[in-house]
């Protein structure tokens, strides 16, 4: 009776809870809210003063009175407080088209994405934190399933797909076939490690530190995981191509002063190169523990590349060059996830047969 009741003044939200950004599907409107998984709040009072963009801009900029949090880390809730008060916030933005009536009622049903291979104790932290925020119903999905899901890959069959989902904390990798998930692999390495190895290299061969969101720009800029041009050896030949290049600001080590920088694109390759190489190898590993007749339809429907970091140029041709097996790019990497939740949400039968279970629900 009370389900029913808060259910004509609240939406069902699902959510994709990521280490890097936010998103926030809203049942019948789909995608509402894209925002990063950034918090800001005063030291002292632990009172909140931003989320989502506002405080990112904050991020490396904040007094001493201030601090910037990202409540996940790993793919996992690292503060379950700035959690809870970033899940709350975005389910009253929701509401807040309706009446003050349906703002103060808003207990909405809630699917969220989790990483395959997180414990229980962090499954029920996610959980928890969605009950919270204002929550009457909270279900996990496994990310890997939702992702597929979310590419209308039909999950049910007795084929094997593998998913590739490649986010800011984790990477996950499986292998589902009938439903379920076969064999998976979260390697807690992704789109933030990519960040903190350009931050290393910089330092290291150039002696400058620079900041997190500039790396990150760096990335997104001129960052690629493979020389589109291998075959171009000559010099001139790549000073025709039009090297890319980006100019950096940071402190220098030995001085303490400011300094600009000049980076090109190969050096940002070699800076990413450490931790891209493992992600390959973790793949080819997720295939090696594949029952053969999965790894046979794997070789002929590809692999399923998405998440945010599966966006870095060249990355979908160096797992082909290494593997030897074909790649299918998403075609909005950044949302697959989301998606899968919002189809999920819409489909009762669907959600029973693929929500993590474990006494949670």
């Amino acid at each position: 009776m009370f389900d029913r009741f808060f259910s004509l003044f609240s939406h069902d939200i699902g959510i994709d809870l990521g280490t890097a950004n936010t998103l926030i599907w809203v049942g019948g409107k789909g995608i509402a809210i894209r925002e990063p998984s950034v918090v800001a709040m005063h030291k002292k009072t632990k009172k909140m003063i931003a989320i989502g963009t506002e405080a990112k801009k904050m991020v490396g900029k904040t007094p001493a009175t201030i601090k910037t949090v990202r409540p996940l880390r790993g793919g996992i809730i690292s503060d379950f407080d700035a959690a809870t008060a970033m899940i709350s916030h975005y389910i009253q933005k929701v509401h807040e088209v309706g009446n003050i009536l349906s703002i103060s009622l808003a207990r909405p049903k809630v699917v969220i994405g989790i990483p395959s291979s997180v414990t229980e104790v962090e499954r029920r932290a996610v959980w928890e934190a969605a009950l919270t925020s204002g929550a009457r119903q909270a279900f996990l999905i496994e990310e890997p399933m939702a992702a597929a899901i979310g590419e209308d890959i039909s999950v049910f069959s007795p084929t094997g797909v593998m998913v590739v989902d490649i986010g800011g904390g984790t990477t996950e990798i499986a292998v589902i076939s009938l439903g379920g998930i076969v064999v998976n692999r979260s390697l807690r390495l992704a789109g933030d490690d990519m960040d903190e190895a350009i931050l290393h290299y910089i330092r290291l061969r150039h002696g400058l530190i620079l900041g997190e969101r500039t790396a990150e720009n760096l990335k997104i800029e001129i960052g690629s995981a493979y020389e589109e041009s291998a075959k171009r050896k000559t010099k001139s030949e790549k000073q025709e191509r039009g090297e890319k290049m980006a100019v950096v600001r940071g402190r220098d080590i030995e001085t303490g002063l400011p300094r600009s920088l000049r980076v090109t694109e190969v050096e940002v390759r070699e800076a990413l190169s450490p931790v891209i190489s493992q992600i390959i190898e973790a793949i080819a590993d997720v295939l090696e523990e594949s029952p053969p007749e999965l790894t046979s339809d794997i070789l002929e429907h590809g692999v399923l590349l998405t998440g945010g970091g599966s966006m870095l140029p060249g990355l979908d041709h160096l797992i082909v060059e290494r593997i030897k097996i074909p790649v299918i790019r998403s075609l909005d990497p950044l949302t697959s996830v989301i998606r899968g939740t919002g189809k999920v949400l819409e489909d009762e039968s669907l959600l029973k047969r693929v929500r993590v279970t474990g006494g949670l629900q």
